[in-house]
């Protein structure tokens, strides 16, 4: 077959096709980040970290009793967020925090955590409590909110449904092992190819 060739069949394949019209694409709009955003990125830690200090006994960010924890980092899924959301994911291990101190708390989540994912538990639950009649209300549930945001390993986290605590606890989804990636990765190749 020669050029010619290969070209007449072309235009006889295309010759009911009409060119378009609008040939323009429309922008999503892009989203900006914020000094503050950027900040907390970099006050963000991994749980491998050495210094126990890190996350701050000091101060936060105060939210109400009644308020829903919502956290998400960028690149989670949409899907997967609210599949947490919604405790559709199995809960793997659970951390209450009732009777504790800041401190013991604080020393409490980065211990829990650690063994989470050392084990490669991946879907959590940290009962906070509502802190109703703490002084000043909600104080345990304000620190865990604001550790949560500062942990790198955390990629998300919700107040969970009402069976699972309401307001007064929260899912936590942690990052999953490189094993765990790598096996993935293997799964969808094999199922791709």
């Amino acid at each position: 077959m020669s050029q010619d060739d290969d070209f007449s069949l072309f235009q006889e394949m295309m010759g009911d096709v009409k060119p378009l019209q609008h040939d323009t694409a429309e922008h999503k709009k892009t989203h900006s980040v914020t000094e503050a955003q950027l900040a907390k990125r970099e006050a963000a830690i991994w749980l491998n970290e050495d210094n126990p200090e890190y996350l701050s006994v000091e101060h936060t960010t105060m939210i109400k009793p009644e308020d829903v924890i919502e956290f998400k980092r960028d690149g989670v899924q949409d899907g997967v967020y609210r599949k947490l959301r919604l405790g559709k994911y199995p809960i793997q291990a659970r951390l209450d925090l009732h009777r504790k101190t800041i401190k013991q708390a604080r020393d409490e989540v980065i211990r829990f955590l650690k063994q989470c994912i050392e084990m490669d538990i991946r879907t959590v639950v940290i009962v906070h409590g509502r802190g109703e009649k703490s002084n000043p209300p909600a104080l345990m549930k304000s620190y865990v909110a604001t550790w949560l945001e500062q942990i790198k390993d955390v990629q998300c986290a919700h107040s969970t449904q009402r069976h699972h605590g309401g307001t007064g606890s929260v899912y936590v989804l942690l990052r999953k092992s490189s094993d765990k990636k790598l096996e993935n990765r293997e799964r969808h190749q094999k199922r791709m190819g």
